[in-house]
């Protein structure tokens, strides 16, 4: 039976942005790894932010469009992307949000506390203690490697039909129901990051993508071989599925279960150092070669950004 690993990355559409950035890098403190554009709208750019490597299960890319309508979030979306975190950090980040005046709450979900906030467009986030996941060794301003978001902690889906979207989870992606409340039901995948899925159970109004939604959900391919698999798996399940997609950095396959989220399956190689170093990752903009005669034009026509240490700007320095 087929069994994917977990998240590869989560993709979401938000505002303006430097104001994107300033979130995930300034506030979050993870690294911006990748500044390109959306292969199917060049005028828009396409970030990817992870850890210090941009590990599958750690990357979180926007398709940032300044001034676009605001969505809602609802069924048939990722609507809340857990984040996990180091054992004995939570305290840290609640001083941290609250340093750049973002309200949280806390809530606890199958015995474990979630550090609850929106992001600066409206996505609801998650920041979660998990001993699983391998240290992220990035330090941007005040956020050192011993606080560090590692990755994912994993999703909480919003479906449309939560039972067949159940069925998919186990049947389909190889995943193993471990526990299940009045609201939702947990399932598990055997990678150790990007590694838990929360299925909401009660069904409610239909989402409607715009900024401060999420687009799609990735699930890991070990390489090309694995994913043209999991392309017939997903096909003999009676899934439409979209030929490979070439996205530079890994390929794409994607189609849409019953509960209406846009799944993704996506290769683990070749990386985000496949057209820069580790060094170097996400300081350039990266162009795929059918766009490289229009750079000169897309600077221009793209919103200047910066990655800032906010934490300067907090402190007055």
């Amino acid at each position: 039976m087929k069994k994917t690993a977990g998240i590869h990355h989560i993709t979401a559409i938000v505002g303006h942005p430097q104001e994107n950035i300033d979130f995930y890098a300034g506030v979050l403190g993870l690294r911006l790894v990748k500044k390109t554009i959306n292969f199917d709208d060049p005028g828009t750019y396409h970030f990817y932010f992870g850890n210090d490597g941009g590990k599958p299960g750690s990357i979180i890319t926007f398709f940032p469009w300044a001034n676009a309508y605001q969505g809602r979030i609802g069924d048939g979306q990722v609507g809340i992307t857990p984040y996990a975190i180091p054992v004995g950090s939570m305290s840290y980040w609640e001083d941290r949000l609250t340093k750049f005046n973002i309200n949280y709450s806390k809530t606890t979900r199958f015995g474990e506390t979630f550090l609850s906030f929106n992001d600066v467009h409206g996505l609801k986030l998650e920041l979660v203690e998990r001993a699983q996941g391998e240290q992220n060794m990035w330090s941007f301003g005040d956020v050192t490697p011993d606080v560090a978001i590692k990755g994912f902690a994993g999703a909480v889906l919003y479906s449309g039909q939560p039972e067949q979207t159940s069925k998919l989870l186990t049947n389909v992606m190889g995943l193993e129901k471990i526990d299940e409340n009045e609201e939702f039901i947990r399932f598990k995948s055997h990678g150790d990051i990007g590694n838990i899925i929360d299925l909401k159970k009660a069904i409610d109004e239909r989402g409607q993508m715009g900024v401060g939604t999420v687009h799609h959900i990735a699930w890991r391919a070990k390489d090309d071989e694995d994913q043209l698999d999991w392309r017939q798996h997903v096909q003999k399940h009676g899934f439409g599925v979209t030929p490979v997609r070439d996205r530079n950095y890994f390929n794409a396959i994607y189609f849409r279960e019953h509960g209406e989220i846009l799944f993704e399956i996506a290769t683990d190689p070749p990386g985000f150092a496949n057209d820069e170093t580790y060094e170097n990752l996400g300081m350039e903009l990266k162009l795929p070669p059918q766009y490289e005669t229009y750079r000169e034009q897309l600077n221009k026509t793209l919103i200047p950004i910066e990655v800032r240490n906010l934490d300067h700007e907090v402190k007055g320095e």
